[in-house]
């Protein structure tokens, strides 16, 4: 499940994709940026919207929004690039927006049924309710299948030369 404490609660960040709500557990986030500009790379998978450079590191950055089939939309100031931590390595996270930090009692997470988050259930460790919201919870460590992460490191290494000016 999410980031379980000894409280029996997830600590989970909560954000917004088109109208419904997602979290992640706290402990994979790194950090929680404006929308800045982000570096386009040919040839990359349809999801990946490019690399930043953040602090010296280059960071390959993901539209959840495309990851999930969900329709374009337009950035706005609301807009948030979500560097989170998977599988020891940073990414970012394009969302519409970030709503809050809470804690949630392990017993209001339940399994995800197959119709949310565009049928990529594989992608999501469970749903929270909180009176009448529903938070899609997001596995990920799940999020990238192998081949993927691959292919993110290869982003990462082009966007080093590309930072590198080679």
């Amino acid at each position: 499940m999410a980031e379980v404490s000894k409280e029996g609660e997830s600590q989970l960040v909560v954000f917004v994709m088109e109208t419904e709500e997602f979290a992640c557990g706290i402990n994979n986030v790194r950090e929680v940026l404006k929308m800045i500009r982000v570096t386009p790379l040919p040839r990359s998978l349809d999801f990946v919207e490019g690399v930043i450079n953040m602090r010296g590191e280059v960071i390959p950055v993901i539209d959840l929004r495309k990851r999930f089939g969900l329709p374009e939309a337009e950035r706005t100031d609301e807009s948030r690039i979500i560097i989170v931590e998977v599988e020891e390595r940073m990414v970012g996270l394009i969302v519409d927006s970030v709503r809050e930090v809470l804690s949630l009692p392990n017993e209001q997470i339940q399994e995800a049924p197959s119709q949310v988050a565009g049928g990529k259930t594989d992608l999501i460790n469970g749903v929270g309710k909180i009176d009448d919201r529903m938070l899609i919870i997001l596995d990920l460590d799940r999020i990238l299948t192998s081949e993927e992460q691959i292919a993110l490191d290869d982003v990462s290494r082009a966007g080093n030369r590309l930072s590198a000016g080679q």
